[in-house]
């Protein structure tokens, strides 16, 4: 495979609508056993960076770096597929959320992750773009929480309690991805986690809920950040929210539920389509040759289009990475 531009150039030109020199491509996984520590994630990012060659990173913390400096407590795993377990919640009464005030990006878990921007920014390509996960305030408020349930309980009981947690929880976020883009990432991948979906709130609801804050923390990244939104889950909004400002949207384009990948393009305008390997199927189940056969079927639809293949989610650990070799070894135009 000749490439003749670098990673950044490849995703720019794709985003400006023109022909790169072949096809870009990122999958991103959580590494469990490493997420303990700054050093430990920015070992394991580096170390699928170097193995693959991805065109962009997407820095993928542990999902509850969001909630812990306001007093999310979780036992640590040290199996590299299985998840963290959750151990307390910060939100436990309705006045506990009261205590969800600003905190500033020194705070000691948002700083470790910062720490580990700029140890990846320090070691990796400069040319490689850099995304850092940051979920939306509705979702971290669940986190915070522990369950959907609980949240929505609360929110019908004291709105005004749960809104001023929920301007708390931006304010901190705001601030935090101003330190992201100093730390040097070149953007966010801002996901809406489970909000953004009518199995959780009507469309109106969240545009009344969530779009303030979701579009003020986007802005914070600057008007020259590279920003990917990622539309999570089934039954989702992905429609309604393309209209956010950022080139790059991410969803789960094979779940039967949402709007397929040929379907997306009537109305992403202008956005970058980020998706195509089914995750969950071919991508995880099917032979290298099928999955070689699936990517040219793809290729040649996507021809033409703001396209980059990308996965619907954090890939299941346990995906062989032989399978993730064949879509490195398939971006050929």
């Amino acid at each position: 495979m000749t490439n003749t531009l670098s990673h950044r150039e490849r995703v720019e030109t794709i985003i400006a609508g023109e022909n790169p020199d072949r096809m870009a491509a990122s999958v991103w996984r959580h590494f469990f056993h490493k997420e303990a520590t700054a050093e430990g994630l920015a070992d394991a990012m580096l170390d699928f960076q170097k193995r693959f060659d991805w065109d962009f990173m997407k820095i993928n913390p542990r999902a509850s770096y969001h909630v812990e400096d306001w007093g999310n407590r979780l036992e640590w795993s040290t199996d590299e597929y299985q998840k963290h377990v959750k151990t307390e919640f910060a939100v436990k009464t309705i006045d506990d959320w009261d205590k969800i005030t600003p905190l500033p990006p020194t705070s000691p878990v948002l700083a470790e992750h910062l720490k580990a921007i700029r140890l990846i920014k320090k070691v990796s390509d400069p040319e490689l773009p850099l995304f850092m996960t940051v979920f939306n305030p509705l979702g971290i408020a669940r986190y915070l929480a522990g369950s959907k349930e609980k949240l929505l309980e609360h929110l019908a009981q004291d709105p005004n309690r749960v809104r001023q947690a929920l301007e708390n929880i931006t304010v901190t976020f705001e601030q935090y991805t101003a330190e992201i883009r100093n730390a040097g990432a070149d953007g966010l991948f801002y996901a809406t986690l489970e909000w953004a979906s009518t199995d959780a709130i009507p469309c109106e609801q969240y545009h009344t809920l969530c779009r303030p804050l979701d579009l003020r923390i986007i802005k914070s990244a600057g008007d020259d950040a590279l920003n990917m939104l990622h539309v999570c889950t089934s039954n989702n909004y992905l429609k309604e929210l393309s209209d956010y400002p950022v080139p790059l949207i991410n969803w789960e384009s094979h779940d039967p539920t949402n709007v397929n990948l040929d379907n997306s393009f009537a109305f992403l305008q202008d956005k970058t389509a980020v998706g195509g390997l089914d995750d969950r199927g071919w991508l995880w189940h099917a032979r290298p040759d099928e999955i070689a056969h699936e990517l040219t079927r793809i290729k040649d639809r996507m021809a033409g289009r703001r396209f980059i293949f990308g996965p619907g989610c954090a890939i299941d650990p346990e995906i062989p990475y032989e399978n993730l070799q064949v879509v490195r070894d398939n971006l050929s135009i």
